[in-house]
């Protein structure tokens, strides 16, 4: 294959391919961020699918972006690189890679992997069965137990690939008590030499240092200590990322965090239910005019349909201000001040922020949320930790805790916790607005509306419109 596909395998490529040449059929690779995991698996792909006939290929991945913007985009890439007599036996579509001659003896098939449909690797009958399972670390153990049976076949080979995100789990046990029925490797950034692997590095120990959970994940390629006391461990954030979920019948929530000094952020978090709708939005060197200017815009633009039920405000510091201001414009702004007392367990946390990011917490430990890719939010939401005050309540490190060991503040992991402080509960949005002198939907004068939200940030330099 190095010749039909003219590649370079690296070291580990090499290893792994001589394992499954001389008969390994359990394959577990733990690896760092970066290091040629998806070209591998396409290589393998095409590999079965060309030599073993007839034969069958479930490729599955916790979301359906991971399998078609990575493993299927890098099977369609190496596929073009074949010869001409090669490449004409096989074709690609979106979900399948199959032999046109026998397209159901002898195919690929992509399947999302997700918990409340565990049949993902079920059901495949073949004399030749591969199964490829990508980003192993982010699949919920039921889907192993489900496809038990066919995995473990006399027939079946297993490759399972993964950043080792979480310290439990079917991908965990194959480097640990499992170890003996696996054919394990283990691939550091630090040992392939790629361009731009070494900058990688170093941007990943600059921004999160090298004794952190992130750095041993995505640079060493080694599994997250549980003990380092994180509040939100960093395998339950990988595997929300663009996790294929049923969609939630809940409110949009807006959550707004405002800058309080010139280096900080204003970041706005908007989330419906199980769903973080976009990537956080952040602003910087925003005064108070400026920020409410912003957010009436956003709120003005946003189809009716996923207007905010609540706006939820951090009013420490400098939010009260814009609370006001977006309150006079009609907008449906709550104070949130998360100093006060918790709301739900006085006996449980200390304060009201320390009970908003454990919900959080929760909220993707139930492992049936999505998230898009946000790499500045991951960050960011990994970085806090806990600890037990002697009165045994919870409490979550500041953000002045955090700046004294290098950590910048969370901004947009605090605006995602704000979307937690209430308002979810639907509401009529026409009738609610009924009363308001400011009516975002029923506009009469709309010049007059357009120099009221003009006057939020006169004589400013940043124009809402």
């Amino acid at each position: 294959m190095k010749e039909a596909l003219r590649a370079k395998p690296q070291p580990w490529q090499e290893d792994v391919l001589e394992a499954i040449g001389n008969g390994k059929r359990r394959i577990a690779i733990r690896a760092g961020h970066g290091v040629g995991k998806s070209a591998f698996e396409a290589w393998l792909i095409l590999w079965f699918l060309l030599f073993h006939r007839p034969c069958k290929i479930p490729v599955t991945a916790n979301s359906q972006d991971q399998l078609r913007d990575v493993v299927w985009a890098e099977v369609a890439k190496w596929w073009r690189e074949l010869p001409d007599f090669l490449k004409d036996m096989i074709e690609v579509s979106v979900e399948r890679v199959s032999i046109k001659a026998d397209p159901e003896g002898a195919f690929a098939v992509a399947r999302t992997a997700r918990p409340e449909r565990p049949e993902a690797l079920q059901g495949f009958h073949s004399e030749n069965l591969l199964f490829v399972i990508e980003e192993a670390s982010g699949i919920e153990d039921i889907i192993f137990e489900t496809a038990g049976g066919a995995l473990t076949g006399a027939n079946a080979m297993v490759v399972m690939c993964g950043n080792p995100t979480r310290p439990e789990g079917y991908f965990y046990r194959a480097f640990h008590e499992n170890a003996a029925s696996w054919e394990p490797f283990h691939v550091p950034c630090t040992s392939v030499a790629l361009p731009g692997m070494a900058a990688y590095v170093e941007e990943i120990k600059r921004e999160y240092g090298a004794d952190s959970n992130v750095y041993r994940v995505r640079v060493e390629g080694n599994f997250p200590l549980s003990e380092d006391n994180a509040v939100i461990p960093l395998g339950l954030i990988e595997a929300a990322i663009d996790r294929d979920v049923s969609p939630s019948e809940s409110a949009v929530v807006w959550g707004l965090d405002v800058a309080r000094f010139g280096d900080d952020s204003t970041a706005l978090a908007k989330r419906r239910g199980n769903t973080l709708i976009e990537p956080v939005r952040e602003w910087k060197k925003f005064d108070l005019m400026q920020t409410a200017g912003v957010i009436v815009r956003e709120y003005r633009e946003t189809p009716l349909e996923m207007k905010p039920s609540a706006i939820n405000v951090d009013v420490i510091g400098m939010g009260g201000g814009v609370v006001d201001r977006l309150r006079e414009l009609g907008l449906p702004v709550r104070g949130i001040n998360v100093g006060e007392a918790p709301s739900a367990d006085p006996q449980r946390y200390l304060r009201l922020r320390d009970e908003l990011w454990w919900q959080v917490r929760e909220w993707f430990e139930s492992r049936a949320v999505t998230m898009p890719k946000d790499l500045a939010l991951k960050g960011e939401l990994v970085s806090p930790k806990y600890k037990l005050e002697s009165s045994g309540k919870l409490k979550i490190e500041s953000k002045d805790e955090m700046k004294k060991r290098g950590i910048k503040s969370p901004n947009k992991a605090d605006a995602l916790c704000l979307t937690f402080a209430g308002g979810e509960m639907k509401m009529d949005l026409h009738r609610h607005t009924a009363h308001m002198s400011y009516d975002p939907f029923k506009i009469n004068d709309p010049e007059a509306y357009e120099r009221e939200v003009r006057q939020t940030s006169a004589g400013l330099d940043y124009n809402p419109f």
